[in-house]
């Protein structure tokens, strides 16, 4: 049966319920309400290189799957690094600029990417995606951080890549003395000192949601997160609209722990809130020279504190750091999907994945080798 394929500048070209019906509603990140606030609170501009193309699959005038995709004029806020084939087009005269991008923007978030309950419409999908890039005449599609189950859809001429963040997984601990008598020693006793650090410093911390941060606090949290930004010399593209947007469209997956220093907040960590899982997103002080542990307490640390309070099973911190190894975080393995118009390129890139595929593995497996835990975790292990 034929399937039309369409594509939208808006996301609020779709009706929120249809899009929302494509996905089990368990990753914030492709929410409607999320995706539509990026666009209507200013965070997505083509001179920042997003420019959004969504696409729509429909079915007897039925919407069967979709996906949050952007023409990109460059590689800014994906997380899935490709300088190396942008220049190597451009070495020999093509144009890699635009390409297609399938993601969540500034959000290095595995979750659906190919929104559809039957997997013949995600490989339809899939399929519809390369067809209208070769026809206008894109260098590629890109969808990154998708889920395991989505690889399936992906098949002949897409290449895979790999990566690894550190998430932190809960093995059915009673509180964070039971997560601690889990660790080794040494790891244990560095934990409790940083912690300990952070309390004789007189730092109170408060857990708030969206439907209970004071506008102050959403301000607050706003400043922290540019200022860190301003200090790695990036430029803030979430606009403070854009988190009070969230705190009122999604109020109990909004999470934001609060440091105080006397009756002020002086830092904090945003995170969201979806299904088993937290999302750790953004973090930010005030204070020009944070004091000892301060920032792993409140990116950290409080996070696990409320996944083990909560019943949450998995906390994603963000991408890269193996500074969190330490604190109990294991690598687990991201993925995403190529594909390229060129077949030239595409031959010579897909020898340089499957190296890159390779060396992830081994460094994932060196890692858990070598682990904080006394025992191994066999979900961990598995959670590749």
């Amino acid at each position: 049966m034929a399937m039309d394929l369409r594509l939208h500048e808006r996301i609020d070209e779709i009706p929120a319920a249809a899009w929302d019906g494509l996905h089990d509603g368990a990753n914030p990140f492709v929410a409607h309400a999320f995706l539509s606030g990026l666009e209507q609170q200013g965070c997505l501009r083509p001179r920042w290189g997003w420019t959004p193309r969504h696409a729509s699959l429909w079915q007897d005038g039925q919407l069967v799957a979709a996906a949050p995709a952007y023409l990109k004029g460059n590689s800014h806020g994906e997380f899935v690094f490709d300088h190396a084939w942008a220049n190597a087009y451009a070495r020999y005269g093509q144009a890699y600029f635009p390409k297609w991008l399938v993601a969540v923007p500034y959000s290095p978030v595995t979750g659906p990417r190919l929104l559809a309950h039957d997997p013949a419409h995600r490989l339809a999908l899939a399929r519809a995606l390369v067809d209208r890039a070769g026809r206008d005449g894109l260098s590629s599609v890109h969808v990154n951080f998708h889920g395991e189950d989505e690889s399936a859809a992906f098949g002949g001429p897409w290449l895979a890549r790999e990566d690894v963040q550190f998430h932190w997984r809960n093995r059915g601990w009673r509180d964070f003395d039971d997560f601690l008598a889990a660790l080794q020693p040494k790891k244990r006793k560095n934990l409790r000192q940083e912690r300990d650090k952070v309390r004789r410093a007189g730092y109170r911390f408060r857990t708030v949601h969206g439907d209970e941060a004071s506008d102050d606090d959403l301000a607050r949290m706003h400043g922290f997160y540019c200022r860190t930004f301003a200090d790695y010399g990036n430029h803030p593209a979430l606009s403070l609209d854009f988190f009070r947007h969230l705190a009122r469209t999604m109020p109990r997956q909004v999470v934001i722990f609060l440091a105080d220093a006397g009756d002020e907040a002086v830092a904090g960590a945003f995170c969201l809130r979806g299904g088993d899982r937290l999302y750790g997103r953004y973090w930010g002080s005030s204070e020009a020279v944070p004091a000892p542990g301060l920032h792993f307490e409140t990116c950290y640390y409080q996070g696990i504190d409320y996944c083990l309070r909560e019943g949450l099973q998995v906390f994603e911190p963000g991408a890269q750091g193996e500074h969190k190894i330490a604190r109990g975080f294991l690598p687990v393995t991201t993925r995403s999907h190529h594909w390229l118009a060129d077949p030239a390129f595409a031959s010579a890139i897909a020898d340089w994945c499957a190296q890159e595929r390779e060396g992830t593995a081994g460094y994932r497996a060196s890692i858990l080798a070598h682990g904080p835990y006394r025992d191994a975790d066999p979900t961990t292990a598995a959670a590749g």
